[in-house]
């Protein structure tokens, strides 16, 4: 068989391969819908995994893989099954939830993400307190793990705690 003739059949088969796994296995970006339409692509992932797991309560998956503004990425991904969750105490995130209850908080959340990390750069931001009110909120996200000090007064969203906080806020959305 000549080159011509096998690129060809390559081709076609590749085609066929893509064509049965649906949008977006082809490396075509423009295939692919845009986030949050289309398809639902990671909760048939889940569904198969916890199918061969034989979890026939189901289960919650959260994901993600960030860049913040100041450059820093993270990637995290967390996994229950849903009789755990819903046997699980569920009092124990009511300090979480109550320290992301505050906008003032939400927004020291934003700046620090973004890039403003010392009590100075906070405070000098409009509409956010004084500088009293906002080591109490900064301490109340700490108390609650969602901040933590770096040393000289700089305080940031931890690592692990990232993802979860952009998935808490996508859930709070109407």
């Amino acid at each position: 068989m000549e080159l011509e003739e096998r690129v060809a059949a390559l081709e076609q088969r590749l085609a066929a391969l893509e064509s049965a796994l649906g949008p977006g296995t082809g490396g075509d970006a423009a295939a692919e819908p845009p986030v949050g339409e289309g398809d639902f692509w990671a909760l048939e992932g889940l569904k198969a995994r916890l199918a061969r797991m034989g979890a026939a309560d189901g289960g919650v998956l959260f994901t993600g893989a960030v860049r913040l503004p100041t450059g820093e990425q993270y990637e995290w991904q967390y996994g229950v099954l849903a009789q755990e969750q819903v046997d699980d105490d569920w009092t124990e995130a009511a300090e979480s939830f109550a320290a992301l209850g505050h906008p003032v908080r939400l927004r020291l959340l934003r700046e620090i993400l973004g890039g403003r990390r010392t009590a100075a750069e906070l405070a000098a931001l409009e509409d956010i307190g004084t500088t009293g009110q906002i080591y109490h909120h900064l301490r109340q996200l700490t108390g609650a793990g969602w901040l933590h000090a770096t040393g000289r007064g700089r305080h940031e969203v931890p690592p692990g705690r990232v993802v979860p906080l952009l998935v808490a806020l996508a859930t709070a959305r109407p």
